[in-house]
């Protein structure tokens, strides 16, 4: 796994980021009692990973650039919440967990995001443009299209990146937050900088996707799904996921945009591409390392290399408010579908605090 010191380097934290530490074991945290809790939280039901393998019918809605595509389950009227996916993932990452949330009368809304699924642009003209404020803007403008106020915000990869970036710029927005691995807003200077080797070796595809090899592969459909799916393996090693389990989620890469909101997003994150001046202001201030302030839940699987050693020590600080850390044994990268109990349970305990 990479360690702390390099953890921080990459992410842009400095030494007061690693100061204050909260420990989990196994899904249970250490620390003390969270102040501002709504009532007792009730118990999830446990619900075997894989139990369920499709989602009702999706639906579509312009929203900002984008005809999003999205799944939604739970009452119409419930509390929202948001589920947001990673790389190189899909919706199916919450199969389990949003009807464990609906069952419990939450409005449960996962959507694809901008270059997957059914997610399509509105205009040829668009850039695709992978970088960090782009995809929260595009879920602030689909927040706005569905008329939400306020949703606790849950994701993983790409999608625990996204839900930082709304609590840190648009708290109001956010009503509470569980993020997987913590505070991922990239900083792009600290990304400039070298790594420990093992650190590195952990991004080998970043790196590849650097060259046009990588591109060239990412657009070719046998060599994609090849590339995804070793992503998968190594990244989960103890996950045992199915052919079918796998190709549900590979037929959101045919996407046709999906190849180049990714070669972006990695190549944008390393400055080896340029992103939109429309995004600058945001990223200005995401380049200051703004705290979250609202009541959060953080999530670390242990056996996901990209999990930082400490135990959630290297980003306590940038989380301000009411706040948990959990972590996971035997877990995986794709935690919300590895362990969708544990995360649903910290969706419910975080819409308590």
């Amino acid at each position: 796994m990479i360690d702390r010191r390099n953890f921080n380097k990459a992410l842009g934290l400095g030494a007061g980021a690693a100061a204050l530490s909260l420990t989990g074991l196994q899904g249970v945290s250490d620390a003390a009692p969270v102040p501002g809790r709504s009532g007792k939280a009730p118990a999830v039901p446990a619900v075997t990973p894989g139990s369920h393998t499709t989602f009702p019918p999706l639906k579509q809605v312009e929203a900002g650039l984008l005809n999003v595509g999205y799944a939604e389950l739970g009452p119409a009227h419930g509390p929202v919440v948001l589920c947001l996916h990673g790389w190189p993932y899909d919706i199916h990452s919450y199969v389990d967990v949003a009807p464990l949330l609906a069952d419990l009368g939450y409005r449960v809304i996962v959507p694809y995001l901008r270059g997957h699924g059914t997610t399509r642009f509105l205009s040829p003209r668009t850039v695709r443009n992978g970088q960090q404020s782009a995809i929260a803007l595009d879920v602030i403008a689909l927040l706005d299209a569905l008329r939400i106020d306020r949703a606790v915000v849950a994701g993983f990869d790409w999608g625990s990146r996204t839900g930082d970036i709304l609590a840190a710029l648009w708290p109001a927005r956010v009503k509470a937050l569980v993020s997987v691995s913590g505070y991922l807003i990239t900083n792009r200077e600290a990304q400039l900088e070298p790594i420990s080797a093992a650190a590195e070796h952990t991004w080998w595809y970043q790196y590849y996707f650097a060259t046009e090899r990588g591109r060239k592969a990412m657009e070719d459909r046998k060599l994609r799904r090849d590339l995804t799916r070793l992503v998968w393996q190594l990244v989960s090693p103890t996950w045992k996921f199915d052919d079918a389990t796998f190709e549900r989620t590979a037929a959101a890469f045919d996407n046709p945009d999906y190849a180049a909101i990714v070669i972006h997003n990695y190549r944008w994150r390393l400055s080896l591409a340029e992103g939109e001046r429309r995004y600058d202001r945001y990223e200005e201030r995401l380049a200051r390392k703004p705290v979250i302030t609202v009541p959060t839940i953080t999530l670390d699987p242990a056996l996901d290399p990209f999990t930082a050693p400490g135990d959630g020590s290297s980003y306590r600080a940038m989380f301000t408010g009411a706040y948990e850390h959990r972590m996971l044994a035997g877990v995986g990268h794709n935690l919300p579908q590895e362990a969708p109990t544990a995360f649903a349970q910290a969706v419910v305990d975080v819409d308590h605090f």
